[in-house]
């Protein structure tokens, strides 16, 4: 069963941002926190009926707006315009107006509940695949790149062997020529040994 959503608020970076999470846990899941802002104090339910019904049209979807801005939260929002000081934020941060209401029966309407909660658990999924999706494609591309790297190191193997293998043939082909070389000095040492002895003995 699906569970009940809220509306959770927290600032980073120059935006404040928003989510509708069935748990705090989930809404820090959402914003990519790597630590608990809420026992920090930097992240809050929010109670605005406002912020409310704009993430609980979009649940799952971090809505954001200008830092210390009293504007409405968007699923892409433009950087802050005035970034001079604290006490710009600070006014602006405790004097919220707040707009009329568009959606005053959202926050309590328990089939809208349910409707949202299902609308959260369809978009969790829906970047689970995408995330499934973009993991599948890299270790693809990962197996394809270690498919070209064994080819390649086989086919070096390979020719390190070949050359090897000729590099033997040639020394042994230089062996036996070395060994042919030195068999035909020493006939010619003696054949030479032997014409000479003959070449005296003819001239008496």
């Amino acid at each position: 069963m699906a569970r009940k959503l809220k509306t959770y608020q927290t600032s980073l970076g120059f935006f404040d941002l928003a989510v509708a999470a069935p748990s705090m846990k989930a809404a820090l899941e959402a914003w990519g926190a790597d630590s608990n802002l809420f026992h920090q104090g930097a992240a809050k339910q929010s109670e605005d009926p406002d912020i409310i019904a704009a993430t609980m049209a979009t649940p799952g979807v971090v809505l954001k707006r200008p830092v210390g801005s009293s504007g409405s939260f968007k699923e892409h929002s433009e950087l802050p315009t005035n970034l001079a000081g604290d006490n710009t934020k600070k006014a602006g941060s405790g004097s919220v107006r707040r707009k009329p209401q568009k959606y005053p029966e959202r926050a309590t309407d328990r089939m809208a509940d349910r409707k949202a909660a299902l609308a959260f658990e369809n978009e969790q999924k829906r970047q689970e695949r995408e995330r499934a999706k973009e993991e599948a494609a890299q270790r693809k591309e990962r197996e394809r790149r270690q498919k070209a790297v064994d080819e390649a190191q086989s086919a070096l193997d390979a020719a390190g062997r070949e050359h090897e293998k000729n590099a033997s043939d040639v020394q042994a082909q230089l062996e036996a020529l070395e060994e042919r070389s030195q068999a035909e000095e020493a006939r010619w040492e003696k054949e030479k040994a032997r014409l000479e002895a003959a070449l005296r003995r003819a001239r008496g």
